[in-house]
């Protein structure tokens, strides 16, 4: 089995990074392999509803985002963290799921999906709300630990110093492992579940 992360911070080696690395080892030592991604310095740009995707398979910017599709496709599980601005995900992450989600038409059904967030004081609960509704829109089951999926930290490295905040995570990769397993064994007995045809409204018809 397979984890993509996705780190939004835009600094190497940040407190982002460290609640993800807590991750990684629960994951490492249940056998799930992993693949952290950091997009936070990249240059990405915002969806401009060209509608182009549904045309080419793939967003007509041709950048980490189709990079990570196929990543994304392949995964049985997607992490997705980041710092906090103004209670809310880094601005290059938020371009990138958007253009990613809806770009990428491959069944998202059941993969498990798993938010993270990082500050030094507040804003998180806004941030982990705002990344989870990426999932719930797509089918994704959420992952969850016996916390929100949060860690604190200001200066570089000081998440370390987050005690309950580290064990948030070891139990957040812990709950993922089962949380896929199960679904992996519940589609071997049961098949996947069914999808009905979507049906388009709006508020004026």
């Amino acid at each position: 089995m397979k984890v993509l992360l996705i780190n939004g911070s835009p600094r190497a080696n940040s407190n982002t990074g460290i609640a993800l690395d807590e991750m990684v080892k629960i994951f490492n030592e249940n056998e799930i392999e992993t693949e952290v991604v950091q997009i936070g310095s990249k240059s990405i740009r915002g969806c401009v509803a060209c509608g182009q995707c549904g045309k080419l398979g793939k967003c007509v910017f041709d950048d980490a985002v189709n990079e990570l599709a196929p990543k994304f496709e392949e995964a049985d599980g997607l992490v997705v963290a980041s710092p906090v601005y103004y209670a809310s995900a880094n601005a290059t992450l938020i371009a990138l799921l958007d253009r990613l989600f809806f770009s990428a038409k491959f069944d998202k059904t059941m993969k498990v999906g798993a938010s993270v967030v990082c500050a030094r004081r507040g804003g998180l609960s806004a941030t982990f709300d705002e990344l989870n509704k990426y999932f719930t829109i797509s089918g994704m089951p959420v992952a969850s630990s016996a916390y929100w999926n949060s860690i604190h930290g200001g200066a570089a490295g000081e998440a370390a110093q987050d005690d309950e905040g580290l064990h948030t995570m070891r139990q957040l990769a812990r709950n993922m492992t089962f949380l896929m397993k199960s679904i992996a064994l519940g589609k071997e007995k049961y098949g996947a579940p069914e999808v009905e045809p979507k049906a388009f409204t709006n508020f004026i018809r």
